[in-house]
């Protein structure tokens, strides 16, 4: 590989070994990601009977140990020392957020080496549950409130939970959002346990599916695409491979995620086979 870091493949490739850290005998290894709660589909369908409901944010995902910040992948977030002295010594899940469809510029700010100050007293943590800790998720989402109450910091935000009638006013708080420019809606049951993976405790209601999936092949573009991306051929969780050829701006055509990347994308149904139909890219998991 030559040394041209002006290449936009190449960036992408140096990043993907900037993800890495140094563990002495055994070489360059990804950090161990946090145990996580990780949330299931909902059924278009679903009662809300028995659930606490809030908005999904389009967020970064971001773990608290009591020490350190971390990305799901592990990690540490580059945040600014400031920021996370005024988090609590205790363990903490949530999203640090910008606005609604902020999202690109709020990944801008978390993935800089170096924080910006300013940019990071614009953003939010949003808490949403208390990792490995006991009770049942209604008793952990007033110890949250009580956690930001304590705190009295503004950027240090209890993610709102409430209980939710019917069907069909599940689906009128569904419509508002999507209408302004939120994601959709989460779904914990109220009397669940913690307990790290995805699991039916927690489930996400939106108009759109969304899955990830890890990048092994690039297909070249044609006509307007030439010498570009075309597009992804992608792996599934359950190890079958499918492509995703629409969703990309020209930048990402022109530098697309590289092999081994994990990229989150939307699809709606599935085929007989069980294959996510109309598969849309949407972004690069973080980090």
């Amino acid at each position: 590989m030559d040394g041209n870091t002006t290449n936009p493949m190449r960036r992408r490739l140096l990043g993907g070994m900037a993800a890495l850290a140094w563990a002495p005998g055994w070489g360059w290894a990804r950090p161990s990601a946090p145990s996580v709660m990780l949330a299931r589909d909902a059924a278009a369908d679903i009662d809300p009977a028995g659930f606490l409901v809030s908005e999904k944010y389009d967020g970064v995902r971001a773990v608290w140990d009591g020490h350190t910040l971390r990305f799901r992948s592990g990690l540490p977030v580059p945040a600014p020392a400031w920021f996370t002295r005024r988090l609590p010594p205790l363990a903490l899940d949530g999203e640090l957020w910008l606005a609604r469809g902020r999202f690109e510029a709020l990944s801008g700010i978390v993935r800089k080496a170096v924080p910006v100050d300013a940019d990071w007293r614009s953003l939010r943590y949003q808490l949403f549950d208390l990792p490995g800790q006991g009770g049942r998720f209604a008793e952990r989402a007033r110890r949250i409130e009580a956690i930001a109450r304590e705190r009295a910091w503004p950027q240090l935000v209890a993610v709102p939970q409430q209980r939710v009638a019917s069907r069909a006013e599940l689906q009128r708080r569904l419509d508002e959002i999507v209408a302004g420019g939120g994601e959709g809606l989460m779904l914990h049951r109220a009397d669940a346990p913690w307990r790290a993976g995805r699991n039916a405790d927690l489930l996400k209601l939106k108009p759109l599916h969304d899955a990830e999936a890890v990048v092994v092949g690039h297909l070249a573009g044609h006509g307007r695409h030439a010498g570009r991306l075309g597009a992804l051929r992608v792996r599934l969780g359950d190890g079958r491979d499918m492509l995703i050829g629409t969703g990309f701006s020209d930048a990402e055509r022109t530098a697309p995620p590289p092999i081994g990347a994990t990229v989150t994308f939307t699809y709606r149904g599935t085929t007989a086979a069980g294959v996510p139909r109309f598969a849309s890219y949407l972004r690069l998991r973080e980090p």
